[in-house]
């Protein structure tokens, strides 16, 4: 599926949503199109002395809720679909969480492994340069994604406030945290669905010791999502790169698996003590095999689209839990659905990372930063509360976690809209008197 074909499908999917819930015809139009979108040409001078012009994106999609918010990414097949899906996106997860923002995404076209630091640093100013008039703590607020990290965020910050002239931490959230960054972002993501997979677990008393789980996917929320289910006991049987997977029934340990990722850029099947590692009994499987493999709970943790038509009837999970965006095409979900697994859909679940940017937004404007312990807890409250206002929609309107979570999302943008005036409200008159 092509992005262009990826951002349709989404709006497809509000489109029938909308339709079927009942919500306000004016509030599923005000979804269907982009605030704006802004494309850049960024020059940048190579280490050689050359200079070389990479295309910079940021979308605006929705603002109803307050200002824009969503990540930056670097990576060689950016496209324009590709942003504003993500933004659309963006938007009903803010809505979901309940969060004070509308969705924004941006990106660069870059293979950022070809740059040097330095290369890096000079095409991170030079975005913030074509953006400093689009993006702003009250208007749109950018943060850490694919191949971008606090660093980025940190040049960029920096950059914004060289070319306004103030001191505004709150304009990117993600920072390192001397710069104003927050205690828990980097875990954020995979705090998040861990505490979604809790929930669900409570709700259908999973034993952590039986429960087998598979990954797809090893970056940093597939990490932490990891390192917490392991702490609980779970059986982490498969974890994959982008080259490859490995897979046993024993299990991993995960730190041991990470400190290697780190150190070799490879997911090997090693178990380390200290500095001593050693390989351990394992398989080597591709992702789609590990898609396929006969466990209790799958993770896609990678990147949108991976189970389709082509791989579909070959998924065994009882349960997906989605911490990459859009990993499941719409055309293949309800024949998923129908063969009873349960889909917790990536709106919800990856939606601690933007959660805890809302905390870091606040924490810069108020000028007060807040403990590690109290970033938890405030993030534990708004998450299992989404979750359980998700399941309570599903179960009382018949409807998969999907349905339900984007029928919360429109109602929130809904009374947003509705307060300003619909088409209803002016048809009747306007105003009343009380």
């Amino acid at each position: 599926m092509s992005d262009q074909d990826v951002f349709q499908d989404a709006l497809t999917r509000i489109s029938a949503l909308g339709e079927d819930a009942g919500i306000m015809p004016d509030v599923v139009e005000s979804l269907l199109h982009p605030v704006a979108t802004l494309e850049t040409t960024l020059p940048v001078r190579m280490d050689d002395g050359s200079m070389r012009y990479f295309r910079g994106l940021r979308c605006h999609y929705n603002d109803v809720l307050g200002p824009t918010k969503g990540g930056i990414r670097y990576h060689p097949q950016v496209t324009r679909a590709e942003v504003q899906a993500l933004a659309l996106w963006m938007t009903v997860k803010c809505a979901v969480l309940g969060l004070p923002f509308g969705g924004a995404k941006g990106g660069v076209v870059v293979q950022p492994k070809e740059l040097s630091p330095m290369e890096l640093e000079r095409l991170s100013r030079a975005y913030m340069r074509s953006m400093a008039d689009f993006i702003g703590p009250d208007t749109d607020i950018p943060a850490p994604d694919i191949y971008t990290n606090s660093m980025v965020m940190g040049w960029m910050a920096d950059e914004y406030e060289a070319i306004k002239r103030v001191r505004a931490p709150a304009v990117i959230t993600g920072k390192p945290i001397p710069l104003g960054g927050s205690q828990g972002r980097e875990e954020a993501t995979g705090r998040g669905a861990y505490l979604c997979i809790r929930e669900l677990a409570a709700r259908h008393d999973w034993q952590p010791g039986k429960t087998r789980v598979a990954i797809q996917g090893f970056g940093n929320a597939a990490y932490h999502v990891a390192r917490l289910l392991q702490n609980d006991g779970y059986n982490i049987v498969a974890i994959s790169d982008s080259k490859g997977g490995i897979y046993s029934t024993k299990g991993f340990n995960i730190e041991s698996l990470w400190e290697e990722k780190q150190s070799s850029k490879k997911v090997r099947a090693v178990y380390c003590e200290q500095s001593v590692c050693q390989l351990v009994e394992h398989e080597e499987i591709s992702n789609d095999e590990l898609l396929a493999l006969d466990v209790d709970l799958l993770i896609p943790a990678a990147l949108e689209g991976v189970i389709g038509r082509h791989n579909c009837d070959s998924i065994q999970a009882k349960t997906i839990v989605e911490v990459a965006n859009g990993p499941i095409r719409s055309e293949v979900e309800a024949g998923l659905e129908e063969r009873g697994l349960t889909i917790v859909p990536d709106v919800l679940v990856n939606a601690g990372g933007v959660t805890v940017s809302y905390f870091e937004w606040v924490q810069n404007r108020s000028g007060y930063p807040w403990s590690l312990e109290k970033v938890r807890e405030e993030l534990e409250t708004l998450m299992t509360a989404a979750f359980n206002e998700t399941m309570h929609i599903a179960e009382t309107e018949q409807r998969s976690l999907r349905n339900a979570a984007y029928v919360l999302a429109l109602r929130r943008i809904g009374e947003a809209v509705k307060a300003h005036g619909t088409k209803e409200y002016f048809q009747n008159g306007g105003m009343t008197e009380h």
